[in-house]
């Protein structure tokens, strides 16, 4: 029904009654416009429903799942809604619909006992009224174009969703159907007009015997609708071949396909062409639409895909008519309705609807007390036959969901928590508190609620808030004397409730003795001043001290003069314990870094006085040796790394390079007790490995009662046969660079200093050729965290090649090719002390 204008020209009537007339068409409109939007509201909240229960997501996560779906599909939120809704009906419990993980079927919406039964019933009715709407266009085809068709007329395929939507707003139209009759002439106003030409809409639903039953019809006739309101299950029957293929059959060869198939209507040359499509629930053909058009004309792409989208549409809309498997009413519904009707507040009988697996998808309302209403502002009686999913989608996975299923399986009563229910209606998100009671009656549920006044939640929100914050509100009448505390106050100030409160001039008797002064002198500012008070303070309680604080305002008369003081009392004793505890941890941090600063201080002396660095190259035995030392970044830790680089009476030069474990004072010590007792060895005439086995020793007795480790690479040149003679002991080997290339030499034996009393040591020699760099390190300069030792190698022999493989290397910063080289392969946070040596023996000169 449409609204209608009341026009007052020349009609006689007064303008008073005249005005009355315009005023009720008028609200006339706004009605059937707020029918339609409450109709499409329900649409929207019945396929989001089927969406929480899927997936488990919230109200707002669905209706964003669905409005992003139907923008990548091209359809309106209502086509898309109609699709899910559609979809859903036959997907088993557990398969997760389009986009959505785990989930269950989603609900069906329902119909009013013996609905669907009656719905051929009200087929009798005869055909609609003629439609109006674009017709044929002049060369006959309608705009369609032309379609391949195989020799039975039968597509090749199921069309995708790619097609525009079944007409302008076919969606939204769908929405306001009760029942298939309906749809069927919602369908046929949509495709009467280009490019379909409609003339005639029918939809078949198929029984469990294989039959057909006519559940909708337009356009078609009574006398048609009679002949074809039951069809038997047997050959030459188009609707029939697509529930058996699941594909469409396009009729537009009538002399062809009247050979084919028993053609609908009287004559069938009425309808020279004509189209039959599957309606899909997921795999499943649940209906068969039928559209008959009068045009002569091949049924084009642009069509086909009119009607696709038409099909797709139908598959929700049928299952919110309840056109499909239905379910039987609760036995007591009838009397349990009776005893509603006079119930004061909201009450509902629910029946389970259960999957094939038995899994119940949702429940059915079966009665309904009168102040019962749903989310579309639907009452009582008028809810009955609709899904509780489809009232209150976000009650799927709510604790009374679960409270239901536990009362089926049972049989014992629910009464749940205050819980909050959450909606969106049109958009807007609304909160609500409701209690929940279920008890069981045969295979149904009798649910009763009540709504919490929005009064009572603040309350109780803000009871748990000043629970959670451990603090209380007070209020001073100054005026009257009136004192008023929330309960938290007294069990913060620990005082017994039956007592009362007290007033300001007696709240500092409870104060420590000490906070007393500077208490008073700001209560008394706020008294005499108005000026605020956030101020801390202690008392003693029976759990012992508690640091509490107090914030409060002055409320003045029109004259300025204080009658009333409101604040609150907050118990800040943890936070005071943290802060406290931080503080000292704090300074004993403080102090701690600066005994090991002062000993790093101490440290890095000693160091700097046992250890000293030359300032340029040194010249040993016809070898240019550079030496480069560089700390770590650690500002509290001095390292135990240390080299030697001396010419021997004999001429012959010793290096050393050593790297002592831990740092601080006593590693520098260790430090120089092996750098002077190896030279002196040597120097007095011991062998390499002679000296490495008594530094040893001298570890493993060292009665300081520190026992230590050290790894050493120990080696004597002689400048005559320019022969390096080394050994080492558990120390990285030195890596020599020659002719472009750098390769490590191969380590003799050699055990760490300090791990064991028997330890073993060989000799290695090595012949330098002019031009060689040989490089002798610590393994601060190839260790990385996290990274194996063999990269850290591979890392170093790459580096010294491209800046050491040239003769006379790279000069690097400051010219000297070693800062080069380590310019290049240290990171911007060095961890650990590094020493390096290169020993070069330099090309004669060209002549």
């Amino acid at each position: 029904m449409t609204s209608e204008s009341v026009q007052d020209e020349e009609s006689g009537v007064v303008p008073d009654v005249v005005a009355l007339a315009k005023v009720v068409a008028r609200l006339r409109a706004d009605n059937e416009r707020l029918e339609h939007l409450a109709a499409t509201t329900a649409v929207v909240e019945r396929a989001k429903g089927m969406l929480m229960a899927r997936s488990g997501c919230s109200a707002a996560d669905a209706h964003e799942e669905l409005t992003r779906r139907a923008h990548a599909q091209g359809r309106t939120l209502v086509e898309e809604c109609w699709t899910v809704l559609g979809e859903a009906a036959g997907q088993a419990p557990g398969v997760p619909a389009p986009r959505t993980a785990g989930a269950s079927a989603g609900p069906r919406p329902g119909a009013p006992a013996g609905e669907t039964g009656r719905a051929a019933d009200r087929a009798q009715g005869g055909g609609a009224a003629p439609r109006t709407g674009n017709g044929p266009q002049a060369d006959g085809t309608g705009g369609d174009g032309t379609a391949a068709r195989t020799g039975d007329g039968r597509t090749s395929g199921r069309s995708g969703d790619g097609g525009t939507a079944a007409g302008g707003g076919l969606g939204e139209a769908l929405a306001g159907v009760g029942s298939p009759q309906e749809l069927a002439g919602a369908l046929l106003d949509h495709l009467a007009g280009a490019p379909v030409h409609a003339a005639a809409v029918v939809i078949f639903s198929p029984t469990a015997d294989g039959a057909l039953e006519l559940a909708g019809h337009a356009g078609a006739g009574a006398a048609v609708a009679g002949q074809w309101r039951h069809v038997p299950p047997v050959s030459g029957i188009a609707a029939q071949d697509v529930i058996r293929t699941g594909e469409a059959i396009w009729l537009e060869d009538l002399e062809k396909d009247s050979r084919r198939y028993h053609l609908i209507g009287d004559p069938p040359q009425q309808w020279p062409t004509r189209a039959w499509l599957p309606v899909l629930s997921g795999d499943t053909v649940t209906a068969v639409l039928g559209v008959m058009r009068a045009l002569d004309a091949p049924i084009g792409p642009p069509a086909r895909d009119m009607l696709h989208a038409a099909a797709r549409l139908c598959a929700g809309s049928l299952r919110a008519c309840g056109a499909a498997s239905p379910r039987p009413v609760h036995p007591d519904a009838e009397r349990v309705q009776r005893v509603f009707d006079a119930l004061p507040g909201p009450a509902v009988l629910l029946t389970p609807l259960r999957s094939p697996a038995g899994d119940v998808e949702d429940f059915r309302i079966d009665a309904a007390a009168p102040h019962s209403v749903d989310i579309a502002g639907r009452r009582g009686r008028r809810m009955v036959g609709l899904r509780v999913l489809e009232c209150y989608p976000t009650m799927a996975g709510a604790p009374p969901w679960r409270g239901y299923l536990e009362t089926l399986a049972t049989g014992q009563p629910y009464e749940g928590a205050p819980f909050v229910y959450e909606e969106v209606v049109d958009g807007i998100r609304q909160v609500s508190s409701y209690s929940v009671r279920a008890a069981r009656l045969g295979d149904g549920l009798v649910v009763t609620w009540i709504a919490h006044d929005s009064t009572d939640r603040q309350q109780q929100l803000l009871a748990d808030l000043q629970r959670l914050g451990n603090l209380g509100w007070t209020d001073w009448n100054l005026a009257t004397g009136a004192i008023t505390w929330s309960p938290q106050v007294h069990a913060i100030l620990d005082r017994d409730p039956e007592r009362g409160p007290v007033s300001l001039e007696e709240l500092p008797g409870q104060l420590l003795a000490e906070d007393v002064p500077a208490f008073a002198t700001v209560i008394q500012s706020l008294l005499d001043k108005g000026t605020p008070v956030d101020h801390p303070f202690r008392i003693t309680t029976s759990k012992g001290v508690r640091h509490l604080r107090i914030v409060a305002e002055a409320v003045p008369d029109a004259s300025g003069t204080p009658v009333e003081v409101r604040g609150f009392v907050q118990d800040v004793t943890a936070q005071r314990r943290a802060e406290l505890a931080l503080l000292e941890t704090q300074q004993a941090v403080l102090a701690q870094r600066n005994v090991l600063q002062a000993e790093r201080t101490v440290a890095a002396r000693l160091q700097h006085a046992l250890l000293p660095l030359p300032g340029r190259s040194l010249d040993l035995g016809g070898l240019h040796v550079d030496v480069t030392y560089l700390p770590s970044h650690d500002d509290l830790n001095v390292g135990g790394d240390w080299y030697s680089a001396l010419e021997m009476p004999d001429g012959s030069v010793l290096f050393a390079v050593g790297d002592v474990a831990g740092h601080g004072i006593d590693a520098v010590a260790t430090m120089a007790q092996l750098r002077f007792t190896a030279k002196g060895m040597v120097i007095t005439g011991s062998s390499l490995t002679g000296a490495l086995h008594r530094l040893n020793t001298l570890l493993l007795h060292t009665h300081d009662g520190h026992h230590t480790t050290a790894t050493m690479v120990l080696g004597r040149y002689d400048p005559v046969g320019r022969c390096l003679t080394w050994a080492q002991a558990g120390h990285p080997p030195p890596l020599l660079v020659r002719q472009g290339k750098a390769e490590f030499l191969a380590p003799p034996e050699g055990m760490l200093l300090g791990a064991t009393a028997r330890p073993s040591y060989g000799e290695a020699e090595c012949r330098l050729e002019p031009g060689d760099h040989l490089l002798l390190y610590t393994d601060g300069l190839i260790e990385r965290p996290g990274e194996h030792l063999d990269e850290g190698f591979g890392r170093f022999a790459e580096a010294a090649r491209r800046e050491l493989g040239g003769e006379g290397g790279s000069k690097g910063c400051g010219g000297r090719p070693i800062e080069a080289l380590l310019a290049r392969l240290l990171p911007g946070e060095q961890r650990d002390d590094v020493c390096l040596l290169d020993v070069h023996l330099p090309s004669p000169p060209a002549s």
